[in-house]
């Protein structure tokens, strides 16, 4: 760490910006405006004379050459020099008008993905929400505040603790990016065109973060910049990136999950988590391993849609669940992907309002754009035969996508897997530091009969969503489906005369992808290729997203196995003391 950037308390506060002493040559590129020597507001008359009155000139010829049948690759020296000043004229136009209208259709991003609209009311709208004044009086010249801090008695050893636990990353800002941050912090231009109009990633992302400290008066100096690919984010990860997250990622395992082993990368900040599961998948490994079954693969979308008669929509819920209709629908539903293939729908009706449940098979990927674009085909197709069909939403949330609901409890959702192992009686002592009846009777008592007197709807389990979290942070999927993924009953029963232990997970909803999303980055890419499951499966397409299900199954086993045997020998406070505390003063640290 540079030392430069340490600030002390007796410092005074002009020192505690870093420095920043870069020499620029700065050499601006003549405007088209500039190169002829005329006024300026005359330059544009001439040149839009000439731009129309060659374009009426061309037009002209063209139509007498059409009457005249005369071929029109043959031109005279006139139409020559109207077709040389036309491109002239057009090129000034456009260099002049519209240079950051052409960078902005070359640059933005798919609609479909961005989902930002850059007409000029929304810009003007943006613009005012980002409209705000800097937090002192010398609005646009002034660095970002820095508040400083109060002088305490502290080690010298804290303190340094201290600094060197924040460590500092300030991209240096150039003479170019200065003049843009301050357009960007007057709000004239809006943030998230930033990467459009520069066409740097990681240029915009800089600027993007020092307009910010200077808008707030916050600094966040601690939340690293340098070392990533903000590219590979465009369009498809994440918006506006100031920085990146550092999460650490540790290795459960192995892991023998149907006669192989797996390293199962668990990206988390809670101490003992991965600790727990590299026990639980010890005692598994030593017991002769796991093995899984997938019950069920398909990924769901429910549109809602509205008639103006309950009869009405009973008419179509009736169609929809014909068999002989299924056949006609999948072939509409297909067309949208080579690897989506409608499985079923399921209908249900409230009022004159319908919700339409289909479930398809999408490959190697988690498939929620796949199964949308198929979803749509076929309500444009249902609508030439129920033109009084009144779409209200592409999800109505029968799907159910991010929410805990019975539906996916029931009915599955993603990849429906049973993970199992019998553990011998040597290993639960040994390893696990109990016995096979404490560890049966506190699953009834816990996770069966406790998580029923909560209500628990898909919960009946220790911390299933504990180890679903650390591996799909780890790998790429998406956070937000451990709701629903972490649907888990865990089972435990003695077997062999009561010697050994039967445990099982069931977890009806697990939803994962091998490709797509944050997959494709560059750490969860890596993490994948530790599983052997990273990208698409040629000769088997859809194979690596469900070993990747099996082992997220397998990987909660080995956790709830060592949690809930934590729980019957009275360790899990002792472990977590050991293991999940801070060993710095956190007083003394934050008074520093």
């Amino acid at each position: 760490m540079d030392v430069r950037r340490r600030s002390t308390a007796t410092e005074p506060a002009k020192n505690i910006q870093p420095e920043r002493t870069m020499k620029v040559k700065v050499i601006d590129d003549p405007k088209p405006s500039e190169v002829l020597p005329l006024p300026l507001y005359v330059t544009n008359a001439v040149v839009f004379t000439l731009f129309f009155s060659v374009v009426y000139f061309l037009l002209t010829r063209w139509r007498e050459k059409i009457r005249n049948s005369t071929p029109l690759h043959v031109v005279t020296f006139s139409e020559m020099v109207a077709i040389v000043t036309f491109f002239a004229s057009f090129i000034y136009l456009l260099g002049f008008f519209g240079i950051d209208f052409v960078q902005s259709l070359i640059l933005r991003p798919s609609t479909d993905v961005w989902s930002v609209d850059d007409d000029d009311d929304d810009e003007d709208i943006i613009i005012k929400d980002d409209s705000r004044k800097a937090p002192c009086g010398a609005a646009l010249e002034c660095p970002v505040p820095q508040n400083t801090p109060p002088v305490v008695a502290a080690s010298p050893k804290v303190a340094s603790q201290v600094v060197d636990s924040f460590p500092v990353s300030t991209p240096a800002i150039t003479k170019d990016d200065e003049e843009i941050i301050k357009s960007v912090v007057a709000g004239t231009t809006p943030s998230y065109s930033l990467e459009s109009k520069l066409g740097d990633c990681q240029r915009a992302t800089a600027i993007r973060r020092e307009a910010l400290q200077r808008v707030t008066g916050k600094s966040i100096s601690g939340l690293p910049f340098e070392g990533f690919d903000y590219d590979s984010i465009l369009g498809q990860c994440c918006e506006m990136p100031i920085g990146y997250i550092q999460i650490p990622v540790g290795i459960a395992g192995p892991l023998l999950l149907d006669g192989r082993e797996y390293s199962v990368p668990m990206a988390t900040t809670e101490g003992c988590l991965v600790a727990s599961t590299n026990r639980g998948c010890k005692a598994i490994h030593l017991s002769g391993g796991a093995s899984s079954v997938l019950l069920k693969d398909g990924m769901t979308r429910a549109p809602v849609v509205r008639f103006g008669t309950a009869k009405r929509a009973a008419e179509l819920k009736f169609f929809l669940e014909d068999p002989a209709n299924l056949e006609t629908l999948a072939i509409v539903f297909n067309r949208s992907s080579r690897f989506a293939r409608l499985q079923s729908i399921k209908c249900t009706i409230a009022g004159k309002n319908l919700y339409m449940r289909f479930s398809c098979s999408t490959g190697d990927a988690m498939g929620m754009n796949m199964i949308s674009k198929g979803v749509q085909n076929v309500l444009d197709f249902l609508q030439n035969d129920f033109p009084d069909m009144d779409v209200m939403g592409i999800s109505g949330n029968f799907c159910s996508d991010k929410k805990p609901a019975a539906v996916n409890w029931i009915e599955g959702r993603g990849k429906s897997v049973v993970c199992e192992a019998i553990i011998k009686g040597d290993m639960v002592r040994k390893v696990l530091k109990t016995n096979v009846e404490a560890l049966v009777e506190l699953n009834m008592l816990k996770n069966l009969t406790g998580s029923a007197m909560a209500g628990a709807l898909g919960g009946f389990n220790a911390h299933a969503s504990n180890i679903v979290s650390a591996v799909y942070i780890a790998t790429g999927q998406d956070p937000a489906q451990n709701v629903e993924s972490s649907h888990c009953i865990t089972m435990m029963e003695p077997v062999n005369d009561g010697k050994d232990l039967h445990v099982s997970v069931t977890m009806p909803s697990i939803e994962v992808g091998t490709v797509g999303g944050g997959t494709q980055l560059a750490s969860q890419a890596a993490c994948l290729n530790l599983l052997g499951v990273k990208g698409a499966n040629r000769e088997a397409p859809g194979a690596n997203s469900r070993l990747l299900a099996t082992i997220v199954a397998g990987s909660v086993l080995a956790g709830e196995l060592s949690l809930m045997s934590a729980l019957a020998a009275g360790q899990l406070v002792k472990s977590h003391m050991k293991y999940n505390r801070s060993n710095r003063d956190v007083a003394a640290a934050a008074s520093c």
